[in-house]
């Protein structure tokens, strides 16, 4: 009985170690106790964690110590740095520290996501490099791709007509973005990995404008400003930041040529966005 207990306790003592379960032949209970003072002057000299920080432990059924294993994390899919996110934090830097000629030459020479492969050219921006308002779609058309400017086909004239019945033009006060600068093929909405490689090019942009105000023009653009799952219909009206610019959320042009019933939504979301603006230079 003497020597079963003194083996629970030296397997306890590995186990609190890391180094247990360890399977050995039976020795005799004076090898036993050597093993224990051994064991237990390695624990006594090894950095105590806090009481909280310890893995608990309950008897087994025979009544035996057992140590429970560490909680495992809130997020299992978190996974350690590895080479690619060194490299991505090394290009994101480098951007950031690009002015406006250098980061679109950047921006037409990135091959940093698959988009690049199928791309007549990448479509950096347009407008007023100083503007107070900043919108932000999703990312160029098959048009766009063909001539190097956001928002210039249907989707983009109507785009124009919104920003000419509250009183703007795209190249006054007014800088004209995508969340992804290359198209994706046949148009199909950007994907997650793509809108990572290009989220540096769109933070860049935000920096060198410093807008008073970003409009987020769908919700792969929303998701790209706010770094978040969102839902146009839940997100309209409310006021967003990002790193403490303003933010708003509406339809996408080209959502609004197919479904003409939310124009008057979308023009509820500019007046919004005019307010906010009034709003902000009357503080100032």
């Amino acid at each position: 009985m003497i020597a079963g207990t003194q083996t629970s306790r030296r397997d306890a003592l590995l186990r609190e170690m890391g180094l247990g379960p360890v399977w050995r032949l039976r020795r005799t209970a004076d090898e036993a106790q050597d093993d224990i003072g051994v064991a237990a002057q390695a624990v006594e000299s090894s950095p105590q964690l806090p009481r909280d920080e310890r893995a608990p432990s309950r008897p087994d059924i025979r009544g035996r110590a057992r140590v429970e294993p560490p909680a495992k994390p809130l997020r299992e899919d978190v996974a350690p740095p590895s080479a690619d996110d060194a490299i991505s934090s090394v290009r994101a830097q480098r951007i950031a520290s690009l002015q406006w000629d250098a980061l679109e030459e950047d921006m037409r020479a990135c091959r940093a996501c698959g988009l690049c492969e199928q791309r007549r050219q990448a479509v950096p921006g347009v407008g007023d490099r100083n503007a107070r308002w900043m919108f932000v779609g999703e990312g160029p058309g098959s048009e766009e791709d063909l001539r190097g400017e956001p928002f210039v086909g249907p989707a983009g004239r109507l785009l124009d007509n919104m920003l000419g019945a509250i009183g703007l033009d795209r190249s006054q006060d007014v800088f004209i973005a995508n969340a992804v600068k290359c198209r994706p093929p046949h148009n199909r909405t950007p994907q997650g990995a793509e809108l990572d490689a290009c989220l540096p090019y769109l933070q860049r942009q935000i920096e060198l404008v410093r807008p008073r105000l970003l409009i987020a023009l769908g919700r792969p653009a929303a998701q790209a400003l706010l770094n978040r799952e969102i839902a146009i219909s839940a997100a309209r009206g409310r006021r967003f930041e990002r790193n403490g610019v303003p933010v708003i959320v509406t339809y996408h042009p080209a959502y609004l040529l197919r479904n003409p019933q939310d124009k008057a939504k979308a023009w509820e979301d500019l007046c919004f966005g005019r307010r906010l603006m009034a709003g902000a230079c009357a503080s100032d």
